[in-house]
């Protein structure tokens, strides 16, 4: 059955050879690039992001070369406020959000669907590695490009209209198809870091929006071993960065384990004291029909991460989610997805976590 197919297309190979292919199932493709920013040059240059000039005019050559008409749509106001704005307001309220995943939520699978599906598109296609099974969500055959965490965020009425065409072959083999395509993207890098983020000075970026916001940095017990200029700059597990001019007493390292943007205070402590055992989740979203009671499954913590075994189970508006083995490093704000082996079954965005003691 032939489909009119929308595109997207970030000026990258992934995305180009998702259109070629959809082209050639005999589908009626039309590309579009998303205009993400009112001044481009406000954000990354060069073939780092999917935000630029160049990718655009990447998008463009590639159409012309698959055959299919190109437009760019201007979704930079509403890129603005729910994933910029909201990556700024998530860092402020001591949160670690994760921007890919929001786009995938408001932008991709809300504004540009919508209206595709009002100009009567029947789907949305992306170069995204994931699968489509009969309307359930797999992941991508390529471990480690792997995207279904990310597309984890969508309803199954989003993924109804949607078509991920890479999902069942390796990166490698996508670039070496692109090039006998003719696509002039083959070779170029893949994106990194955050697109809206040009230098991928993400402590500066927020300070320039939140401004300079000194605290008490406090081990465990309360004492205060140095001063930050702004709670928002950290996040659980992180390391490096922390500027304690007094080392431990043990001489270990020190990890962020709390951030309170209320008392706008720090607290740091051995990497053990990061071990989570019982993560809630709010706002869950279900890509299968929902279990009544704890069930066993995998559940991972962030894009590309290890994957645990827990138990998890509906508690009203919240999934409870315990493990079989202590994760570290878990900062609300996250999202943690569910998973049966490769199907996806249900996601939710982080909002406590609990250490069980022995």
């Amino acid at each position: 059955m032939t489909l009119r197919i929308l595109a997207a297309m970030s000026g990258g190979v992934d995305s180009a050879v998702a259109a070629a292919r959809a082209a050639e199932a005999g589908h009626d493709v039309t590309g579009v690039h998303m205009a993400l920013s009112s001044n481009p040059q406000s954000y990354r240059t060069g073939a780092r992001g999917c935000c630029t000039l160049e990718d655009s005019r990447d998008a463009r050559r590639a159409a012309d070369v698959i055959g299919i008409p190109f437009y760019v749509w201007d979704l930079a106001e509403r890129f603005h406020k729910d994933v910029v704005e909201d990556f700024v307001s998530e860092y402020a309220a001591g949160r670690t959000p994760n921007p890919c995943l929001r786009c995938n939520e408001k932008i991709k699978f809300a504004a540009l669907l919508d209206r595709a599906m009002a100009l009567g598109f029947d789907a949305v296609c992306t170069g995204h590695y994931a699968r489509l099974d009969g309307g359930v969500l797999r992941r991508g055959v390529d471990e480690g490009k792997d995207q279904s965490y990310v597309l984890a965020v969508c309803t199954p009425e989003q993924l109804t209209h949607a078509l991920f065409p890479l999902g069942d072959t390796s990166k490698p083999d996508i670039r070496r198809e692109a090039e006998r395509r003719g696509l002039q993207v083959a070779d170029k890098p893949d994106s990194h870091d955050i697109c809206f983020i040009a230098d991928g000075d993400t402590r500066g970026f927020l300070a320039e929006r939140l401004g300079s916001a000194p605290g008490p940095i406090v081990d465990a017990d309360g004492n205060e071993v140095g001063e930050h200029e702004g709670a928002y700059a950290y996040t659980i597990g992180q390391r490096k960065g922390l500027r304690i001019g007094t080392p431990a007493p043990d001489g270990r390292p020190r990890y962020v384990l709390d951030i309170s943007p209320v008392t706008n205070t720090v607290t740091v402590g051995p990497r053990e004291s990061l071990d989570v055992h019982e993560i809630t989740g709010e706002r869950p979203v279900w890509l299968s029909e929902p279990r009544s009671g704890p069930f066993d499954c995998d559940v991972q913590l962030r894009a590309h991460g290890e994957v645990y075994g827990c138990t998890a189970e509906q508690d009203g508006d919240e999934l409870r989610i315990r493990l079989a083995n202590p994760a570290r490093g878990v900062a609300p704000g996250q999202a943690a997805v569910l998973y049966d082996g490769d199907r996806v079954l249900a996601s939710s965005t982080i909002a406590d976590t609990a250490r069980v003691p022995a």
